[in-house]
């Protein structure tokens, strides 16, 4: 398995090139929908045949995949090539927020996949590099990245993870902490640790905070991000000691993009279950694994995990790390957040 081999392709993917993806089924040559122009879909599918491959959630709307398989979000379906698909009209089948200015006319059909793991893997690629899972299916031709299936769980393994460098950082709620950063030789994407109090035998006071520039920086009322890291701040400092662990996961994990176009379909109705879904995501694709990977690293195996998401509690005992109680997180709502906070307690069982 090769982590840089995955690295490469999710940086191609993100320019608009071709990648081949290998899995023991078969390849896939595949440009990403979002990434490709007029030059070059030209010069990857100068016939103007190659078909298009979404994720199952995307086929269910546009009535090629059954309520069953797009429950699975990694499932793919291939969507045979028209002459009257060109560029724009691949566009609006990849992006569920132009539904209502860009109505799908269609109708399309669904074709046979010719090596089904090779097209998960291929939806799975476009959740790490932040693009929408929709893809342009060619004929053997030049690539310029190849990934294998087993590359990707390399690239996306924690045990990687390793702490790069630490310092002394004076915060609001104490002057005595310590920032402690995380990275891995195969990915960007940098974690830190924000360690409060004099450490003891006694288990830490933990926030496992996900990423949020809208919520943490800007401000935005649509979630309860924002206020959740900064109480999360007090708590942890009213404690004997504690650690806030930032992860760099946007949006459960579909990037901060994905995450906007989210957004534009709450603004059309959708919940943000629903939302992420139609985008042909998972509910949430965080990785929490993460986060016990950075506990590991700290000497940490027992934690009071300040939380409303059973499923954070779940991913640490799955790694190994004990969580020796729940400690909720309880805020105000905002006529903006309101509904959100409902879906998050009726629909992905949220608790306080």
């Amino acid at each position: 398995m090769n982590a840089r081999a995955a690295a490469r392709a999710i940086d191609a993917l993100r320019r608009g090139w071709a990648i081949s993806v290998h899995a023991a089924d078969g390849v896939v040559h595949v440009m990403a929908v979002e990434g490709a122009d007029a030059v070059t879909l030209k010069a990857f599918d100068p016939s103007g045949k190659a078909d298009i491959l979404v994720a199952a959630a995307r086929g269910e709307t546009l009535k090629l995949a059954n309520q069953l398989a797009a429950a699975d979000p990694d499932m793919p379906v291939l969507i045979a090539r028209a002459p009257w698909i060109d560029g724009d009209v691949a566009a609006a089948i990849a992006d569920p927020v132009l539904d209502l200015s860009s109505p799908l006319k269609g109708p399309f059909a669904a074709k046979p996949l010719g090596a089904p793991a090779a097209a998960k893997a291929t939806l799975r690629l476009a959740r790490l590099a932040g693009i929408l899972p929709a893809f342009f299916v060619g004929s053997e031709g030049s690539s310029e990245a190849s990934v294998d299936a087993g590359d990707i769980d390399a690239y996306d393994d924690a045990a990687h993870l390793a702490i790069a460098t630490r310092a002394r950082l004076p915060v609001s709620t104490s002057e005595t902490a310590e920032i402690i950063a995380f990275r891995s030789p195969d990915e960007p994407r940098e974690h830190v640790a924000l360690v409060i109090g004099t450490r003891d035998d006694s288990p830490p006071v933990v926030r496992l905070h996900s990423e949020c520039l809208t919520g943490d920086v800007l401000g935005s009322l649509k979630c309860d991000c924002g206020p959740q890291l900064h109480e999360a701040l007090h708590r942890i400092a009213d404690s004997r000691w504690g650690v806030l662990l930032y992860l760099r996961q946007e949006g459960r994990g579909i990037g901060l993009i994905n995450k906007l176009r989210a957004y534009a379909l709450q603004d059309q109705g959708f919940d943000t279950v629903d939302a992420n879904i139609r985008l042909g995501f998972a509910i949430d694709a965080r990785d929490f694994s993460v986060a016990a990977r950075m506990l590991e690293l700290l000497g940490i195996d027992e934690v009071r995990l300040l939380t409303n998401n059973p499923k954070k509690v779940e991913g640490l005992e799955q790694a190994g790390v004990k969580v020796a109680e729940r400690l909720p997180i309880i805020l105000a709502a905002n006529p903006h957040n309101e509904q959100y906070l409902a879906t998050k307690r009726d629909r992905t069982g949220h608790q306080l």
